[in-house]
This record gives structure tokens, sequence and C-alpha cells, in this order.
């Protein structure tokens, strides 16, 4: 059978659903990235298999070429490994290196925020607090994936009152490492824990803020 058109549909223009998500005309390579992270995230993408271009192209209803292109921005990511011949290999983490992610990410993290709970003004913060509570709506609905992007917009959120774009882009980079594979995390857990540090953040409580700080982006002892 051969390839669809780049910008089309096989099968008469009609979209073929993969996982709640259908592929449209409009930015079909960013659209088949965002599903394949929700698989990724979503489980629906195992570890440790090999996936082809070819075939996932045809799950979504695209030729192979767009779905090729999205896999090489996930590997450039780490989450998945090129398979000369073959395709790709959605990347397996040992508790070893979920640890060294974690730990990178507190190292960076953790001291940023800690300083801005220090210097800014409490009421700088009442800006998260959209951010904060869509963390909270996503994760009572038990959408991990859309959790996983809304996560990831409280903590960017955070650290670009930072000012700076290149701590931005490398914690950005190292929060989507470590959200594949999937862990169990309870969401409504880690939302409330958004939710907690924002309290204290806008209350002006350094305390409280340190604790909450220090639990969330750290392991409870990271410094300054």
């Amino acid at each position: 059978m051969a390839d669809a058109p780049e910008d089309g549909y096989p099968y008469g223009g009609t979209a073929v659903p993969f996982g709640h998500r259908e592929i449209r005309r409009h930015s079909v390579r960013e659209q088949i990235l965002q599903a394949l992270r929700t698989a990724l995230v979503d489980g629906d993408l195992a570890p440790g298999e090999v996936y082809s271009a070819p075939a996932l192209g045809l799950r979504f209803g695209v030729s192979a070429t767009p779905v090729r292109e999205a896999m090489q921005q996930l590997a450039s990511e780490g989450a998945v490994e090129v398979v000369p011949n073959r395709g790709f290999r959605v990347a397996v983490r040992s508790p070893r290196e979920r640890a060294e992610l974690a730990e990178v990410r507190a190292l960076i993290e953790a001291p940023v925020v800690l300083r801005l709970a220090r210097t800014l003004p409490a009421g700088r913060w009442a800006g998260l607090r959209p951010y904060a509570e869509a963390t909270a709506v996503v994760a009572a609905s038990g959408d991990r994936a859309g959790y996983a992007e809304a996560d990831r917009a409280f903590h960017r959120a955070i650290l670009e009152l930072a000012g700076n774009g290149q701590l931005v882009a490398v914690a950005e980079d190292l929060h989507r490492r470590s959200q594949w594979p999937p862990k169990g995390t309870c969401l409504v857990a880690d939302a409330a824990q958004h939710m907690r540090l924002l309290n204290a953040l806008e209350t002006g409580n350094g305390t409280a803020a340190r604790t909450e700080i220090l639990n969330h982006f750290g392991d409870g002892t990271a410094t300054e």
C-alpha cells in the first residue's frame, strides 16, 4: 500500500483516531508529535517495544514521513531510540536513571525557587494560580497525558520568574525526560503540592514555602 500524501489522509480524507485524538490536515507533524507524547505517557507505546514509522503512519492515517520526523524529535528528547532498519524503540529507564534525573532536576530547580521565594514580592505569585488550578482540574480527571503538560506549564511558569531563558529550556527538557516511561505518581497529591506551595508563596510564609519547595522540587534536603 502506498503512503498517504504528506498533507492529507488516505481513505477519502477521513482522519483515523488514535488514543482519542485525530490527526487533521493542519500541522500534521506537530499533531503527530503531540499524539505520540500522549501515547508515551498513557503507556500506549510500551517501553522497550520497537515501532516502525510506516506502521504508526497507518494507525494515524498519514504517511510515514511526518511520523518519522516526530520520532526523530522524540529521540532528541531521549524518549525513544533509533533502531537502524527497524524503527524506534521506546526508552526504558532504570530506577538509577530515574533517580539521576530527579537529582539533576532538584539541583537546578530547588535553589532557583528558594531564591525567588526570598526575593520576589508575595504579590508576584498570584499570576501562577491559574497554572496550579489547571493541574488540579486535570489531576481530578485522571488524564495522565494532560497532567504531564499542565505540570510542565506550572513548573515553567515558576522558573520563568527568574528571567533566565536558558534555565527554563534546560529544566523543561529534564522535566519532559523524567515523565516517561510513566510513573505511578498520584496526580491529585502532586497537584495538591502545587496549591500548598503557591499558598505559602502568596502569603509570604517563608518557612512553609521552603518546606514545600524542598519537598516538591528537591528531596527535602537541598540547599541554596
